[in-house]
């Protein structure tokens, strides 16, 4: 199992947008597997938060990951990946059907909200790309 962590950065909506991601080996958030801290360009916050959780999937899918869960502090997103909610946005229609298409590379894969606090690593690590010059 890997805990991932993710968040979209964006100064201005639009504006410079950025991801972090950050997963751990085990619940207690003490072995780092890797982290993701990249400007993603004159973004939407709403697409900054899907695009850390596709580049979130897509590492996972690289290293041979099966189970995966995932924590957003968007709630949003959240919902919208469990169905709740529906995805009505064009721009963010292609980045679910991303996501869509990867989620069947996964044995298990469940989407949780988390408050902010409990997402500050991947809150800094998208801040930190933004902060780089």
């Amino acid at each position: 199992m890997i805990y991932i962590y993710c968040d979209g950065a964006s100064r201005g909506n639009p504006g410079p947008a950025s991801i972090g991601v950050v997963a751990y080996r085990n619940s207690e958030s003490t072995e780092v597997v890797f982290t993701i801290s990249e400007k993603i360009g004159k973004e939407t916050n709403n697409v900054a938060e899907w695009t850390a959780l596709l580049f979130a999937l897509q590492k996972c899918k690289e290293l041979s990951e099966k189970d995966i869960k995932i924590h957003l502090d968007s709630e949003l997103v959240v919902r919208q990946m469990q169905g709740i909610y529906k995805t009505k946005n064009p721009e963010l229609q292609k980045i679910k059907q991303q996501v869509d298409s990867l989620k069947k590379d996964f044995s298990s894969i469940e989407f949780n909200h988390v408050p902010r606090e409990k997402n500050k690593m991947a809150d800094k690590l998208a801040n930190q790309a933004l902060d780089q010059k």
